[in-house]
């Protein structure tokens, strides 16, 4: 099946009441666990690449890992730009294949995050792909995205009315107080739904996006710690927070450190335990199976399975 754009992906999650986990990849396993995971579930898919996975894995690498999975698979993917960070780079993604783009002026005053996302906006909808921006700014650490505590911005709803409306993007991410990284809460995790519903009311009907919504599941963060890790105190969105945002016009949950903690807990484990073992396979194939486990259980969370 070709790749496709998100328009139609939320345009059902709206109708569904669902979300659509955009999945970050950067390598062939994760890909391949992420598309057996949808595939067992019938789901729609975003494969989500960062600015950080492409100069790891090079953009040709990835386009053509995804291209693979199109070719074995019948399922609607998209293919996103996370965090961009330039027009530049969006610019080259649009060109290079991506069916979506994030443009991320989260971190500029807000006239100069509309001038940026106009004209991305400018650039990628005559060529059919749609963007997505950020207004407010979560805290965390997320490769070049690294905003403290005391910086982070909730995200205010009359502003996203009218930066939805001046820049023409085709969906939000807010900060409700979720964030990016293992470390999410230091103390009892909370979300601003009542700001969220604000937000859905100004904007009836349009899609909106949750980044930074990893659960941290503890079972991985346990695993990790017993072979040698060191992740004291991780701690993630609780499970049914997620579930509530579905139901707000939340169509897209981002998911990339779930995805990091379930790999490098299994390979941990096998590193541990068959220390003889030097075929990277040994580790690589559990690893990948882990994360097609952790990926079936975040897309019946998000109410997407047997969306296809």
């Amino acid at each position: 099946m070709p790749k496709i754009d998100t328009r139609g992906l939320f345009e059902d999650a709206l109708k569904g009441g669902y979300s659509v986990g955009a999945f970050n990849v950067n390598n062939m396993e994760i890909i391949q666990g992420i598309v057996e995971a949808a595939e067992a579930e019938k789901a729609p898919l975003i494969l989500q690449i960062s600015k950080g996975a492409r100069k790891y894995a090079r953009h040709e690498y990835l386009m053509k890992l995804i291209e693979a999975a199109l070719e074995i698979s019948d399922l609607p993917i998209a293919v996103h730009l996370d965090h961009g960070d330039s027009y530049e780079l969006c610019r080259d993604v649009i060109d290079g294949g991506f069916t979506s783009v994030m443009i991320d002026g989260s971190h500029l005053p807000f006239e100069e995050n509309i001038a940026l996302v106009k004209k991305v906006v400018d650039y990628a909808h005559p060529r059919g792909v749609p963007v997505e921006a950020e207004l407010g700014r979560l805290a965390g650490i997320e490769e070049h995205v690294d905003v403290s505590e005391k910086d982070a911005i909730y995200t205010d709803p009359d502003e996203a009315k009218e930066f939805v409306e001046r820049t023409g993007c085709d969906s939000l991410a807010v900060a409700i107080g979720t964030s990016h990284g293992a470390y999410k809460f230091k103390t009892e995790p909370q979300l601003d739904f009542e700001r969220l519903e604000k937000i859905q009311e100004k904007l009836e009907g349009y899609p909106l996006v949750l980044h930074g919504a990893s659960s941290v599941l503890q079972e991985f963060v346990d695993e990790c710690n017993k072979y040698g890790g060191e992740l004291p105190g991780a701690k993630g969105v609780p499970e049914h927070m997620i579930e509530r945002a579905r139901k707000m016009n939340v169509c897209k949950v981002n998911i990339d450190t779930d995805l990091r903690l379930a790999m490098t807990a299994t390979i941990r484990r096998e590193y541990a335990q068959n220390p003889e073992n030097f075929d990277p396979r040994k580790y690589l194939g559990p690893a990948r199976d882990a994360i097609k486990d952790m990926v079936i259980h975040k897309l019946q969370l998000l109410g997407a399975s047997g969306k296809v």
